[in-house]
């Protein structure tokens, strides 16, 4: 980001002992790697890189020209070898005598498979020809804020020159392309002294014929330019100064939690969305400021932006000065739909004959003055990056706007961007998502083994979990295993007492903030004891009541309140047990409180089914292994009851059963699963027993 803090230069990473017991192509993964790990110098996903190789021909077994150029898709700091697309530098050459003219260069992409070097599967770029015909063997594609900030000024050009002169040149701007891979290499012919160029409303190309210079010339340049905003707005208040305070964190993020779910309810009628909240510094700076609102209004200027944020923000009626998020949130619904419809206008507006049908036409950005971003996307890394990518317009424009007038990129050169048929092409090429995608889970007793198992499988199938429970180093190691097979990303923890109205209150709106919602509550958390009832004390009793009676109460409560905010239904699991169908010896406590839960769950599935909210109830038997109430008195107890060892007890319950097997996690897991998912989208207020069979428990 543009800022004048200490440190704000970009470090030049390259360890060239390291470098020089690589080949070519791996001084290449390495040199992508380290401009992608600074998102001053690229955002995720954006930029690329290339190198041109001398490699062998496995047909003829001669020395040939390869292009190693980032593959479609692809992000520099995290690629591997794998990642990069392999081409013939010859046989790109002779796409030129194929090449019509630009009414015509989209045909020339479906040319590039033909020019594939050993047999690489991996599918080039657009930006192919842009690292191919400049005549130098590394090119770097990059996009820094502070030089997409020079890039998006009315006066680009003269800025470029009083900063660079010669050294850097400059392009008007042009779609990413065929043509623009022709114009890069005219300029380079033609400007052989020149060491890079700066696309307009695009970014920066700079190039070498060894890999360290190339790097060292990526990052010099972009540091000039970072040196040069600095100077030039030493003293300045960005974006026209403040024009509101920002609420304290805390209060920030209570109207996060507030406001996201009616948005994510507003925009999740063809597929759930899920969101992100960004209060950072730079983000509220800019939502705080006099010229926000003009700003947004003008759209982002850098096409990665506005592929990932739409062409502009939704701005969220809000007054910090005198907070008022019941007024907001009233007013929200007309927001978003006039919102969709200004997109609808803009779609009609700037359609060809074969541009692909609208897209979902709700904003992905809202600003809230005083509180921050939110944005909503398919999943949360999407809404993230998508953050992320803002935030980067955001810095784009506190420099422009800082030196020169901020400029968006045309409205139809946008569409043209965003309808692209080569980027609806990729679209149609994604993957089917997984069945809970979009989904948000919020499991209790999740550092347990049910409880964790539930999360796992729920992970596998696409869905965000917040694991709640009232043991923080338990809930630490469980989810550690989870985001380091899953990605931290789909992972959240909750410190939480399901007895407690406030920590209840609470996690609902940790889960809220941090992914828009709930649409999935497995109430989990557990207690088990054993006494006769001569034995049982009031506070055992009472104790309980208090975690699975009252406990399965509030987090329903909660779970309600959000589900009918959002308007999209939603689905409470319980996980029951046997003993709330079949009493059991000296367990008196425990068995009421169970068969409470189960009754609970059957009052709610009326009270939700208007609202699409379905209730069910999975009850378990025996689940021993990774249980935690097994692990304490429980065990020793329930053993004694049944005149066991309690090496025994294992071995009893299957033998108990009907199917003589154990029961796992894993099928409690699976049985919650079938309960949250689609296929059971006509199912309310029932029971599945997962207990190897016991006839006590048959339902009636």
């Amino acid at each position: 980001m543009l800022n004048s803090a200490a440190g704000s230069r970009l470090e030049n990473l390259w360890d060239g002992q390291k470098a020089s017991t690589m080949s070519e192509p791996e001084r290449l993964l390495y040199r992508s790697n380290l401009l992608g790990s600074d998102k001053r110098i690229t955002n995720y996903g954006g930029g690329n890189t290339s190198a041109k190789v001398m490699q062998k021909d496995p047909l003829t077994g001669e020395m040939t020209e390869v292009l190693w150029v980032k593959g479609s898709g692809g992000d520099v700091g995290t690629i591997k070898m794998d990642g990069f697309a392999t081409l013939y530098m010859d046989k790109l050459r002779t796409l030129k005598t194929l090449y019509r003219g630009p009414e015509f260069e989209d045909e020339m992409v479906a040319y590039l498979p033909h020019c594939t070097f050993n047999l690489n599967a991996r599918a080039a770029s657009i930006d192919t020809p842009l690292h191919a015909y400049v005549p130098r063997k590394h090119v770097d594609h990059m996009h820094p804020d502070a030089i997409i900030a020079i890039a998006a000024a009315s006066d680009s050009q003269a800025i470029t020159r009083e900063i660079f002169g010669s050294e850097i040149g400059w392009l008007p701007w042009r779609r990413p392309g065929y043509e623009l891979g022709l114009w890069l290499e005219k300029f380079c012919l033609e400007n052989p002294q020149a060491k890079g160029v700066v696309l307009e409303s695009h970014g920066l190309f700079t190039w070498a014929d060894d890999a360290q210079t190339c790097y060292a010339t990526t990052l010099d340049i972009i540091n000039r330019a970072i040196a040069w905003f600095e100077e030039k707005t030493a003293g300045k208040e960005a974006f026209g100064g403040s024009r509101h305070r920002a609420l304290p964190p805390t209060e920030r993020r209570d109207v996060a939690a507030r406001l996201m779910p009616a948005i994510r309810g507003m925009v999740s009628a063809k597929q759930h969305m899920v969101g992100h909240f960004d209060d950072s510094d730079a983000v509220l700076e800019y939502v705080c400021s006099a010229d926000m609102e003009p700003l947004a209004a003008l759209g982002t200027s850098c096409p990665d932006h506005f592929l990932r944020t739409k062409i502009r923000p939704l701005v969220v009626d809000f007054d910090p000065a005198s907070p008022d998020t019941q007024a907001t949130l009233a007013g929200l619904g007309e927001a978003v739909a006039a919102y969709r419809e200004d997109y609808a206008a803009y779609y009609e507006r700037c359609k060809h004959a074969d541009s692909p049908a609208l897209r979902d036409p709700n904003a992905v950005v809202y600003l809230v003055p005083g509180v921050g971003m939110i944005t909503f996307a398919k999943d949360k890394a999407t809404a993230r990056i998508s953050a992320e990518f803002y935030t980067n317009a955001i810095n784009v424009m506190r420099g422009a706007s800082g030196v020169s007038t901020y400029r968006g990129l045309p409205e139809q050169e946008a569409f043209d961007i965003e309808y692209w048929l080569l980027e609806e092409a990729k679209l149609q090429r994604m993957p089917k998502p997984k069945s809970l995608a979009g989904r948000v889970a919020l499991v209790t007793g999740g550092a347990g083994g049910i409880g964790s198992a539930t999360a796992e499988r729920f992970l596998r199938e696409g869905a965000c979990v917040v694991l709640a429970d009232i043991d923080a180093e338990a809930l630490t190691a469980t989810a550690e295993n989870l985001e380091g097979r899953f990605s931290k990303d789909v992972v959240r923890t909750v410190t939480m007492d399901v007895t407690s109205e406030d920590a209840v209150a609470g996690s609902f709106a940790r889960a809220a903030m941090e992914y828009g919602g709930v649409d999935i509550l497995v109430s989990n958390a557990g207690i088990a004891s054993s006494a006769p009832v001569e034995e049982t004390s009031l506070d055992l009793w009472n104790k309980n009541m208090s975690i699975l009676s009252t406990g399965y109460f509030l987090v329903s409560r909660s779970a309600f309140q959000v589900m009918k905010q959002q308007g999209i239904g939603g689905s409470i699991i319980f996980i029951g047990s046997k003993n709330g169908l079949a009493a059991s010896p000296g367990a008196s406590a425990y068995c009421t409180a169970k068969a409470s839960e189960i009754h609970l769950a059957r009052c709610l599935a009326l009270e939700g089914a208007p609202a699409g909210i379905r209730v069910n109830v999975v009850n378990p038997d025996a689940v021993l292994r990774g249980s935690k109430i097994w692990s304490g008195d429980w065990l020793k107890e329930r053993a004694e009851a049944y005149g066991k060892e309690t090496s025994e007890l294992e071995e009893h319950y299957r033998q108990r059963s009907l199917l003589k097997r154990s029961v796992l996690p894993e099928d409690i897991a699976e049985a919650s699963y079938f309960f949250a998912c689609e296929a059971s989208s006509k199912s309310t207020g029932n029971i599945i027993n997962v207990d190897a069979g016991n006839v006590q428990s048959f339902t009636r």
